[in-house]
């Protein structure tokens, strides 16, 4: 696919795209999943990122790479989930995505950090999810950034 141009070839890359990030968010949806289905999640995620990276603008681009860190921290997998969620931020930044695209960039480096059990990267990213959240222009994407922010666990002690 990727050596064909023209609008078919953009389109196809388009639905894989799409396809491949809602199939993603059917498996994270999903009470209990096997390891086969933890490791479906993860490669979905990643093609999906792939796809969007081909034809897609920088939001696509902030939503995979936020998608992809999503799946790694409810997975447990916290240097990847810190990675992507990075990369969402620096594309954020880099392309100037100021709504709901860098309070979610902030959700999911809170989220990595949770996972990292860095409590003061955790508040500082919660922090700054808050704060960029009560910019966002829709009240349905500010009300779903507080959602999800609610879902962020919090650092565990470990026992040694």
């Amino acid at each position: 696919m990727t050596g064909r141009k023209g609008a078919s070839g953009r389109e196809a890359h388009r639905k894989l795209g799409v396809d491949l990030f809602n199939g993603t968010w059917k498996l994270i949806e999903k009470r209990r999943r096997t390891k086969a289905e933890d490791l479906r999640m993860i490669h979905m995620a990643h093609a999906s990122r792939y796809h969007w990276s081909l034809v897609g603008k920088p939001t696509n681009g902030a939503v995979g790479e936020w998608q992809v860190s999503h799946v790694y921290a409810i997975l447990g997998r916290a240097e990847p989930a810190l990675y992507h969620a990075e990369r969402c931020l620096e594309i954020c930044r880099a392309n100037r995505l100021d709504d709901w695209q860098l309070a979610f960039a902030y959700e999911a480096l809170a989220r990595a950090s949770a996972v990292a059990g860095r409590r003061g990267d955790l508040r500082k990213h919660l922090a700054a999810a808050f704060r960029a959240g009560m910019k966002i222009k829709e009240k349905e994407d500010r009300d779903l950034l507080i959602r999800d922010l609610k879902t962020i666990p919090a650092v565990r002690k470990t026992r040694v």
